[in-house]
């Protein structure tokens, strides 16, 4: 008899098959009782009939309990009413291991509760859901890429500098070479991989020591940086909206069940895979300081900002053209306003934030010296940064793009701790 997963029975209708997975729930009603198991592809509920089955066979539902593992045989069978559309006829249950009292009963429980049992928590069906959708974006991401031209190039995860400054990153005792910090961004060394292979992109965790507490915050989480050659800011922007209406249309193919499950608004998913808005930041602070917002000509954006900028919008809007003092030395200016910057956040809509934040990287030399000395850097931590302005410079731009931010919006999930595995916030290293 075969073994198959929950998620293929579908090619096996009027065939008798093998099952192995883990009992989600039972009920019973006198010669006849139900068992809900899951294998990790998906959910199938199996009908016991006392008449049709031995004693033995019969009584286990006596033994089983919830998480129990378990290997069952039957016939698979189309029936509408059940989840998936079939159901199997139950002829035997082979009883792999009988799980203690499982503490996460199939009720409501608090937040911490759940988190200290996260390695538990994983198996319910909407933490099952999030993990399926993270895993199409994560592939829905490499895939555009490497369609796209893009090379994968592995930056460290251990660096003698900070991208962005220290104030917020973690510090590592390195041999006899002093510190060393864990990474909050491949960027600069992804510019050096263009240099060699045209475009590049990294994917993996990156850390950032910021003491917040916000639902959209992490200490670890996953950043795809990609960064191309020849690329101005007009087609880096292009570059990131195709990316993201691909991977909408990656997770509505392929996710459409899991989203059922968290009662996500597929149509909203839907209407953002449209033409993205464009703003300048001057723009964007007029339009939120008419809605009640204090922000000024010289600030970030704050998460109610967010909000506001795209609580009328079905699709994310671009925020570009920023002042030179909010963002990053690396960022080249606008050439018709050398206050600003040719960098741009991607804001998603629903209130679910910026999930890009990208620029056209400054490629002259000496203006990116100047810069440098000017903010007091120290220099020959970053030679070999400047050295790439020096040997072959090109027009080039990049961009990074959160992980569990999108996954947030695509799911719909509201806190940032529910979409990676095991959450790395300012109050939690546990489990």
């Amino acid at each position: 008899m075969d073994w198959v997963f929950i998620k293929d029975v579908k090619h096996y209708d009027e065939k008798e098959v093998t099952l192995k997975g883990w009992v989600y729930n039972k009920r019973s009603s006198g010669k006849i009782w139900f068992l809900i198991m899951r294998d990790g592809t998906g959910i199938i509920q199996g009908v016991v009939l006392k008449n049709e089955v031995s004693e033995e066979v019969f009584n286990k539902k006596d033994e089983l309990t919830q998480e129990s593992s378990i290997v069952v045989r039957g016939l698979i069978h189309a029936d509408k009413r059940s989840p998936g559309g079939y159901e199997i006829v139950v002829k035997d249950i082979e009883i792999v291991q009988i799980a203690d009292e499982y503490p996460i009963a199939l009720k409501e429980h608090g937040v911490e509760f759940l988190m200290d049992n996260r390695h538990l928590w994983l198996r319910s069906r909407k933490q099952w859901a999030i993990l399926r959708i993270r895993h199409t974006v994560y592939h829905a991401i490499s895939d555009y890429l490497n369609m796209n031209g893009f090379y994968r190039f592995d930056s460290p995860l251990l660096t003698p500098n900070a991208c962005e400054g220290t104030t917020t990153l973690f510090k590592v005792p390195y041999f006899d070479l002093g510190n060393a910090y864990l990474s909050q961004s491949g960027q600069l060394y992804l510019e050096a991989g263009i240099m060699s292979l045209g475009r590049v992109y990294d994917f993996g965790p990156v850390f950032r020591a910021e003491k917040s507490k916000t639902r959209k915050h992490l200490t670890e989480f996953w950043m795809m940086d990609a960064e191309a050659a020849f690329i101005e800011h007009d087609d880096n922007l292009k570059i990131q909206e195709e990316l993201i209406r691909f991977v909408i249309n990656a997770v509505l193919e392929k996710n459409l069940s899991d989203l059922e499950v968290l009662e996500r608004d597929v149509e909203q998913l839907k209407k953002a895979d449209a033409p993205f808005k464009r703003m300048t930041h001057k723009e964007t602070v007029e339009f939120l300081r008419s809605k009640g917002s204090e922000i000024t000509e010289k600030d970030d954006l704050g998460a109610k900002d967010e909000v506001l900028l795209t609580e009328d919008s079905d699709v994310p809007i671009f925020v570009e053209k920023w002042p030179k003092e909010v963002k990053a030395f690396y960022m080249k200016r606008d050439k018709d306003n050398p206050d600003l910057v040719l960098g741009a956040d991607l804001i998603a809509p629903e209130g679910f934030g910026e999930i890009i934040g990208g620029s056209q990287r400054e490629d002259d030399h000496d203006l990116l010296y100047k810069r440098m000395v000017d903010e007091n850097m120290p220099l020959e931590d970053y030679q070999w940064f400047l050295d790439l302005r020096k040997y072959g410079s090109v027009p080039h731009s990049g961009f990074g793009v959160g992980l569990e931010r999108l996954v947030q919006w695509m799911s719909g999930t509201k806190h940032i701790r529910e979409v990676i595995p095991f959450a790395r916030t300012i109050y939690r290293l546990k489990p």
